[in-house]
């Protein structure tokens, strides 16, 4: 039996499902159109650059949902996922996803974006498993705007991948053959760890380590 993990932006959506809820949320005027996008637009900017300090984003990502109540996020998100996540759910993506399940792979989707956010995207995938930064809730359920836990990205996707493994029993070790499909220079932690680490989608920093290191380079979304 083999693992396949995924990344979820520009690595199976061709767009970034964080930013593009930023920007929803600007659009439909739930949040102050001028000063929100141009936070939204400086943090996508550093994580682009590999400079973003992830706590900092989650923490303004969850403040936002923290204030609002949790049937209006609910609702929000339905309208999101109409509009903007199901028309960019490409064949090519699905095609891998279910390359992998039929081979009878453990599959899961390993993300930097917060649970609230990518939990229904990764339903509407077809992945049962998802490791994501988990929003601190109160004990009703609310959102609380703080992050509980060290953050799913950079090493931090190794330290929860393995925690994950963990609560089974296993690690990574205990495949045959570990995928993991990127876009970014940030998930190069894990994807050095994995025996199968496949560049795909990716950007010029990531394309070039894969290139050095002899990583096959995968491009879903030529069109």
């Amino acid at each position: 039996m083999n693992i396949a993990l995924f990344d979820l932006d520009h690595t199976l959506l061709p767009l970034d499902s964080d930013y593009e809820w930023g920007q929803f949320l600007v659009r439909i005027g739930a949040v102050n159109s001028v000063t929100y996008a141009e936070r939204n637009a400086v943090f996508y900017a550093q994580y682009e650059a590999g400079t973003l300090d992830p706590v900092e984003y989650l923490e303004f990502a969850l403040g936002t949902l923290a204030s609002f109540p949790g049937d209006q996020l609910d609702a929000w998100h339905r309208q999101y996922m109409q509009e903007v996540i199901e028309p960019a759910i490409r064949p090519a993506a699905l095609n891998l996803l279910k390359r992998h399940r039929e081979a009878g792979d453990l599959i899961a989707i390993i993300t930097a974006t917060n649970r609230f956010v990518t939990a229904p995207i990764a339903r509407a995938l077809g992945v049962d498993n998802l490791i994501a930064a988990e929003p601190e809730l109160t004990p009703d359920g609310q959102i609380t705007g703080k992050l509980r836990g060290v953050p799913t990205s950079g090493p931090g996707k190794i330290v929860h991948a393995q925690q994950w493994l963990a609560t089974m029993d296993k690690s990574l070790q205990s495949f045959d053959r570990s995928f993991f499909y990127s876009d970014s220079q940030n998930d190069i932690p894990l994807l050095s760890v994995v025996t199968d680490p496949v560049a795909t989608n990716p950007n010029a920093l990531l394309k070039a380590h894969a290139e050095a290191h002899g990583w096959p380079i995968l491009n879903l979304f030529d069109d």
